[in-house]
């Protein structure tokens, strides 16, 4: 350590301490030699609050208490030193002052208290929060990564088969690896984009066809569409203008979407599992898609909560997924919503600014 930052640190933490105990040391003589000289009836012993307000911050608690007993003992002693004036008023006077140094003393010494407490409280909060971020954060890219790295799965055993094969299928076997590729760059991506939602970062825009999006998904999802004998019916608006935004983002959006609609209709009979997706401009003017299930529904009471964080209704749910879409949508100034009729299904419906829109 150089001279000068020794003499900056002897500065900042000795000097001003020496200082500030000076001065309360010269108040201290000054209410005392004053208190004593002058009548019985000035209660000039009252100026011991400033000394006690001086060493808050400066002593500790039980220092204060000692500086407080101090001024006390000296008010007493005072009072038995002047000459002047009505003994009766000075001792009336005395009693006055002793009392507003212990009140202030007391109320002092719970005002500190109480500042450390809600400091203490400020720095758990914000350690809790830290906390929470991160463990949102992790389970909204476990939730997230979990489909493309179920589709790897899924295109690596599918890409075996066709390796044993006699002979093997080589050109079944290179798409099943292309795929893989493929889902293995979206889960990255999918990393990246949720990482930037955490830190509340603008969406990558630019101008889709939304309809290519809605089929892209659709394609993800296909291999568990067919693995659940789900009925498909696909609605897509001709002439639907484009809606700019970010591709992977929305493409999370609609896959959860899927995957939510496929998992309610999971304990229903085969011949009833229908999905429909459907795209249009709604009255707004802005770009929408609904993707309708034919499970058993949504109560009311679960409808309220269905975006909250961390809530769900799904037995080994975490809760994310839907908390996550709503945060894409609203940051692409959109919007997203559900309704339900009991034993009829679910609806949700997504809709989004076309490019050129002023909604952003």
């Amino acid at each position: 350590m150089s001279s000068s930052e020794r003499n900056a640190l002897f500065t900042g933490h000795h000097v001003r301490p020496r200082f500030r105990a000076a001065m309360i040391l010269i108040l201290l003589a000054c209410v005392f030699v004053a208190d004593t000289v002058t009548d019985y009836e000035i209660a000039f012993a009252v100026f011991y609050i400033v000394v006690i307000l001086l060493a808050i911050g400066f002593l500790s608690t039980r220092g204060v208490i000692v500086l407080a007993g101090v001024c006390v003992g000296l008010t007493v002693l005072s009072l038995f030193l002047t000459k002047r004036g009505m003994f009766e008023a000075g001792l009336l006077n005395c009693g006055i002052s002793v009392a507003a140094i212990g009140i202030t003393t007391y109320l002092v010494l719970q005002t500190v208290a109480a500042q450390a407490s809600a400091f203490e409280a400020q720095t758990q909060l914000a350690r809790v929060a830290r906390l929470t971020s991160l463990g949102a954060l992790t389970a909204s890219i476990a939730h997230e990564v979990n489909q493309p790295l179920a589709a790897i799965v899924t295109s690596g055993h599918a890409c075996r088969r066709w390796l044993e094969r006699e002979p093997p299928n080589l050109e079944k076997a290179q798409q099943a690896v292309d795929r893989i590729i493929h889902d293995a760059n979206r889960a990255s991506d999918v990393i990246v984009r949720v990482r930037g939602l955490a830190r509340s970062e603008l969406p990558r825009r630019e101008a889709l066809d939304f309809n290519e999006v809605i089929r892209e998904s659709l394609v993800q999802a296909q291999t568990q569409i067919e693995r659940n004998s789900i009925s498909m019916r696909l609605q897509l608006a001709d002439g639907l203008p484009p809606i700019l935004a970010d591709r992977i983002q929305v493409q999370q959006v609609i896959g959860n979407l899927l995957l939510n609609a496929m998992e309610a209709m999971h304990d229903m009979p085969t011949f009833k599992r229908e999905l429909e997706v459907v795209s249009f401009v709604d009255d707004a003017g802005m770009a929408t898609i609904t993707v309708t299930d034919s499970g058993i529904g949504i109560k009311p009471v679960e409808l309220e909560r269905l975006f909250d964080a961390f809530w769900t209704t799904k037995e080994g749910g975490m809760g994310i997924g839907l908390s996550i879409s709503r945060s894409i949508i609203e940051a692409h100034g959109g919007s997203i919503s559900v309704s339900s009729k009991p034993r009829m299904g679910a609806t949700f419906r997504v809709s989004l600014p076309v490019a050129g829109a002023n909604a952003w």
